[in-house]
């Protein structure tokens, strides 16, 4: 009886490894990538014959000795019509709906991830997203040392019933597009709240700059302050629970935050560890670009955040071996954190700027729709609207402004500067209210509140304490009054044109 059992489990071992298993990715509701090649991968056994067929064309390849198999299909054109993704080998594996359009990776933190659920009119939203050929997958949380091809996630068509968990910008990116171009829109969310950027970046990326080891030097140091930090966490946490019950029980209000937990091993803050885990298993899969919500976890060494975000975006395009694919982001929006009038967040938001020079990128500022607040703003339609304008012109060639303006240079006039911009040929406007917002200094560098009046597409500014001005600033703080757009109604980007 023993015996039988275990020929059987052999048996049933052995059948398991015979079956082609294809990536997650390649899942019922499909949207693959139109107008390049198209590789689809899996895992065989080492010798098997497998052959892929998909529309008119029929593909083949033998699995090498590690099992892994690719193969690539030509240039597809766009389709809307569902078709099967058929794989053969050993057992037959068959992916239904599949359509053929655009499809954008949604990478991040918190604000990617933001779930059209948690957005501004959520219920109206949900209600109305009929919109069978946008389709979302989300990529499970996961932190690993390795590089590695596990993936767990599926495609979901957006209806009123699943829009709900869809990332919200995202979502509305793909929205517009989708009414704009007329092709299915496929995003793949691999994005996770509260992460640094240097958990997205690759080992390659990391290991690319010297000037980079510091991010191992502080893991090193976490790591090692990590089983006291813990104790002292778990002690804290004790104390706050014991606070909140007994504060529920006395019927009293409770608003002291939840102790958080120290970064330790396994955590999502782990350098590498969610593009080994999120990331990785996405390659190589063909996408028409990427969009990019992050910036938060790293304000407090917003200096390091141009060359690590450089690093990330280039060492990306070369992992994923398609080129300078579009890479849009978001500007972080305006936010009080610890102070207002602080620096920390117009210091990132410079960094995010400077990283304009790299080619085919693109950056949504949202510096006049945040909330102050709240660093989680709703309003993730209009950012999903910015962003699908930089794309609609930038990738997709139609006309249409899809920039505030951005500052171009400053000259003094006797005791003014008169600022220049582009994108600025529609005008410039001060919405609501006088211009707020603009600095200006002297040698001293002092900066003073100026005044500031419009003059055909340049700005003159002046403040009566500096009769010699050197330098201008505009909404330089973590949470400005900003109120500068163009005709388009789209925002001036923060800007500064001196490097004190």
């Amino acid at each position: 009886m023993r015996v039988s059992l275990l020929l059987s489990l052999v048996l049933l071992s052995s059948q398991a490894r015979a079956d082609v298993v294809l990536s997650a990715l390649f899942q019922d509701h499909l949207v693959l990538q139109r107008g390049r090649p198209v590789p689809i991968w899996g895992r065989a056994d080492p010798g098997e014959t497998l052959t892929v067929r998909f529309q008119r064309q029929t593909v083949s390849t033998t699995a090498p000795a590690d099992g892994r198999w690719i193969v690539y299909l030509e240039a597809l054109e766009a389709s809307r019509e569902p078709a099967q993704l058929v794989v053969e080998g050993k057992n037959t594996v068959t992916v239904s709906d599949v359509v053929v359009g655009e499809v954008w990776l949604c990478s991040g933190q918190s604000n990617m991830e933001w779930p059209v659920a948690r957005a501004d009119r959520a219920a109206a939203e949900t209600a109305a997203a009929k919109f069978p050929l946008v389709r979302h997958f989300k990529v499970a949380r996961t932190v690993s040392e390795l590089p590695t091809d596990a993936l767990a996630g599926s495609w979901v068509v957006a209806s009123p019933e699943t829009v709900s968990g869809f990332t919200a910008v995202g979502y509305f990116f793909a929205r517009d597009l989708h009414r704009k171009l007329g092709v299915p829109i496929g995003l793949i969310n691999s994005s996770w709240g509260g992460t640094p950027i240097e958990a997205w970046m690759s080992p390659a990326a990391l290991a690319s700059d010297p000037a980079f080891a510091v991010v191992a030097e502080r893991w090193k140091t976490a790591l090692a302050e990590y089983p006291q930090r813990k104790a002292s966490h778990e002690k804290e946490l004790a104390e706050w629970t014991a606070e909140a019950e007994a504060a529920k029980a006395a019927g009293r209000p409770f608003t002291r935050r939840r102790p958080v937990a120290p970064p330790g091993p396994g955590d999502p803050d782990t350098p590498s560890g969610l593009f080994n885990g999120m990331i990785n298993p996405v390659l190589p899969f063909a996408l028409r670009g990427t969009i990019w919500y992050q910036g938060e976890n790293n304000t407090g060494r917003a200096s390091e955040y141009h060359a690590l975000f450089s690093a990330m975006i280039t060492h990306w395009r070369a992992h994923f071996g398609q080129g300078d694919f579009p890479f849009y982001w978001v500007q972080l929006a305006n936010f009080r954190a610890s102070n207002a009038a602080g620096f920390s967040w117009a210091l990132l938001r410079e960094a995010q700027s400077r990283t304009l020079v790299l080619p085919e990128t693109g950056q949504a500022v949202t510096i006049d729709i945040g909330d102050p607040d709240n660093i989680h703003p709703g309003n993730k339609q209009e950012v999903g609207r910015r962003l699908a304008l930089i794309a609609k012109a930038q990738t997709y060639g139609f006309t249409g402004d899809y920039s505030g303006p951005v500052f171009a240079g400053a000259e003094r006039e006797k005791s003014a500067l008169r600022v220049r911009f582009t994108h600025a040929s529609n005008g410039l406007i001060a919405r609501d209210r006088p211009l707020q917002s603009f600095e200006v200094a002297g040698v001293d560098r002092v900066f003073h509140p100026a005044s500031a009046a419009i003059d055909g597409e340049t700005i003159l500014v002046s403040a009566p304490e500096v009769r010699v001005p050197v330098a201008v600033r505009y909404a330089w703080r973590n949470a400005p009054e900003a109120n500068l757009t163009n005709g388009a109604g789209l925002p001036a980007s923060p800007f500064r044109s001196d490097a004190w």
